[in-house]
């Protein structure tokens, strides 16, 4: 188990973000990591929302 300490979001339009906090609250409780938005293309126009997390190993 590992504890996540970054999340990096990536949307294509930035004012989605809001939508996405339920989600994002969801699965990581009330203490949020670090996290940074970015707007940019995604390879695939279906996609929403694109999520990459950077988690410690062996601290949780």
């Amino acid at each position: 188990m590992g504890v996540v300490a970054r999340v990096r979001s990536i949307l294509p339009n930035a004012a989605d973000l809001p939508a996405a906090f339920p989600s994002l609250r969801a699965a990581f409780g009330e203490v949020l990591p670090a996290a940074t938005m970015f707007e940019a293309k995604l390879a695939d126009p279906r996609m929403k929302i694109e999520i990459e997390v950077d988690a410690i190993i062996g601290s949780g």
